[in-house]
């Protein structure tokens, strides 16, 4: 029985995708690792869910959970993996990732070997095994071998100032679809730990916006701060990070907590 892949993250930035939606995509980090979470937050109407396997305790099997988890519903998935390393890039693309965040590029030849990852060759290294796995739906998926590589986003992460200094050569890169910015690494690599929304880190990501753009990219920022959010869109920012399932989560408890155990609310009546 043929079947058909689904979008990847690419597909929310077609001339149609944009003038449907008439605004930047919006999404969030999925952290936790839970199924039933990355469910629970694929019902709720964000354009994509964003599975960290970065900086979160997460296997290979626990990314294929939360990918079939969202699958029935419209945001489309897509996955930081914790390196960027050829062989991490063949795992993930043959469990049924489609659309991927490679971190820390610093160079061109960084940017070129992401690239070369997730195509077969001649144009990549990708090894063959689609027929076995998830990604070509168990021989599902006619001529996936040929088609594969337009069925895949791949995002590289502009994060460092070394990546700065080479930024024209990594966007000229073939192969890149889009850019995404992580302002927490990149004001600490800049010497301002911890200060994301330091009036030099902001510069620096619209410069990564307006010159991304400019070479036919993509490009997108990571902002829980709704104000630094907005100033990134009116920057130009084609999709904004705006939130993490764990840290609604935290917040949320402490709200709760607060209101709910305060002096004010203590009762000695059940």
């Amino acid at each position: 029985m043929a079947l058909t892949p689904r979008p990847s993250f690419k597909t929310l930035f077609t001339d149609e995708a944009k003038s449907r939606r008439n605004r930047p995509a919006a999404g969030m980090f999925l952290s936790s690792g839970d199924a039933g979470i990355a469910e629970i937050v694929a019902g709720a109407g964000m354009d994509y869910l964003l599975i960290d396997a970065e900086h979160s305790p997460l296997s290979l099997e626990s990314v294929q959970d939360q990918l079939r988890a969202i699958a029935g519903y419209d945001p489309i998935p897509m996955v930081r993996i914790p390196e960027n390393n050829t062989t991490l890039i063949k795992q993930y693309l043959d469990l049924g990732a489609q659309s991927l965040l490679v971190p820390m590029i610093f160079t061109p030849d960084d940017a070129r070997k992401a690239a070369a990852a997730v195509a077969y060759p001649p144009e990549g290294v990708r090894g063959i095994g689609s027929a076995l796995a998830r990604s070509g739906a168990w021989g599902r998926y006619p001529n996936y071998l040929t088609t594969a590589r337009e069925t895949i986003t791949l995002t590289i992460q502009i994060e460092t100032a070394e990546a700065l200094e080479h930024l024209d050569e990594i966007l000229a890169v073939d192969g890149i679809d889009g850019i995404f910015i992580g302002p927490s690494d990149l004001s600490a690599s800049m010497g301002y730990l911890g200060q994301q929304t330091h009036p030099e880190v902001v510069k620096a990501a619209k410069t990564v916006i307006a010159k991304a753009k400019d070479a036919g990219l993509f490009a997108g920022v990571n902002a829980f701060n709704p104000e630094q959010a907005q100033d990134y869109v009116d920057a130009g920012a084609d999709f904004v990070n705006v939130g993490a399932d764990v840290a609604l989560l935290a917040r949320a408890a402490e709200e709760l907590a607060a209101k709910w155990t305060s002096s004010e609310t203590e009762t000695t009546s059940y």
